[in-house]
């Protein structure tokens, strides 16, 4: 009886651990899945040498490579959105992490956001100065507190608690983004942003965003990308968006969100719905988004010169771009 008993508590057991390994929801797996991912838009001149495309176009490559290896072996799409984000974060080409622009003082604020569309679960921080990968403390915020957004020195005391080291404000220093603060400083603002949308296996969608803002911005300014539904959405009935540009006019639109409500309350496709936003809803050069649909369809739709894009399928498709 004492032995049959034990048989009966260990099968609950394993079937308890088994259920809390899979994803709480979303489709059986079905081994498709899609990843895209932006690098920035804005103002990106043509006649930059070949050599600097190739470098550009092989950062790309390398970072849909990183989250399509974790899909590719039935990770989930939350992973893939923060991995691929925390490469960004490492290379001074991009706008996030090493190589985030210089405010109007000369230091850097960082923002992140993350959403997972199965419970519509999300985190972020802004103004955050000390914080290497921004993007993995949107997720502990998402994760390990009570709240959404933290910023500037809360965010970074939480960070400590969550045992994350923090970094001298130089960590992010490159001659390159100096020059641009030196040059917006005389002329014209400069912004960009890199993210993440992804659908893995299960047919649960991720949205990650990460960026050192405008270069020259005010200190303490905040744009879209760490607000969800203005820079980042993702709910598995519709799709996942990442949005890249200037962020008030992402924020005055609610973009990334109302990608999704067109879908849900006009019956809009993926592709009209991320149309209809970047093409009638902005105006010329403010941007661009990429978006994944439940079923793994894509949109990459932008109304600048260019954005660095890329995308990758379980069909086999893998394609990295800069202009139209």
């Amino acid at each position: 009886m004492r032995i049959r008993l034990l048989v009966v508590l260990l099968s609950l057991f394993l079937a308890a651990a088994t259920a809390s390994a899979r994803p709480p929801s979303g489709n059986s797996r079905d081994t498709s899945y899609t990843i895209v991912i932006h690098g920035g838009a804005g103002t990106i001149d043509r006649s930059i040498p070949d050599s600097l495309k190739r470098v550009y176009l092989a950062a790309l490559s390398h970072a849909l490579q990183v989250g399509r290896e974790i899909l590719a072996k039935g990770g989930t799409s939350l992973d893939a959105v923060e991995q691929v984000l925390r490469y960004f974060e490492t290379d001074p080409k991009f706008n996030a992490g090493i190589g985030a622009v210089y405010t109007a003082d000369t230091s850097h604020e960082l923002d992140a956001s993350i959403m997972d569309g199965r419970d519509l679960s999300c985190g972020a921080v802004a103004a955050v100065r000390h914080v290497a990968h921004p993007i993995s403390l949107a997720r502990l915020v998402m994760e390990r507190s009570p709240h959404i957004l933290l910023v500037a020195g809360g965010a970074e005391e939480f960070a400590r608690r969550m045992g994350i080291a923090l970094v001298p404000s130089t960590y992010f220093d490159t001659p390159e983004r100096y020059r641009q603060l030196i040059s917006a400083q005389q002329r014209a603002r400069e912004h960009g942003t890199v993210g993440c949308v992804a659908r893995d296996m299960y047919g649960n969608l991720a949205a990650g965003t990460s960026t050192g803002g405008m270069t020259n911005k005010m200190p303490g300014r905040v744009g879209d990308s760490p607000l969800i539904g203005d820079g980042t959405y993702a709910n598995n009935a519709t799709c996942a968006v990442s949005c890249t540009g200037w962020g008030e006019k992402f924020i005055r639109n609610t973009v990334a969100f109302n990608v999704s409500a067109l879908m849900a309350y006009r019956g809009m496709t993926l592709g009209q719905a991320a149309d209809e936003m970047i093409y009638h809803r902005l105006a010329k050069d403010d941007g661009g988004l990429i978006a994944v649909d439940s079923r793994g369809n894509y949109a990459m739709p932008f109304n600048s010169t260019g954005m660095f894009r890329g995308v990758a399928t379980s069909g086999g498709k893998c394609e990295v771009e800069i202009w139209k």
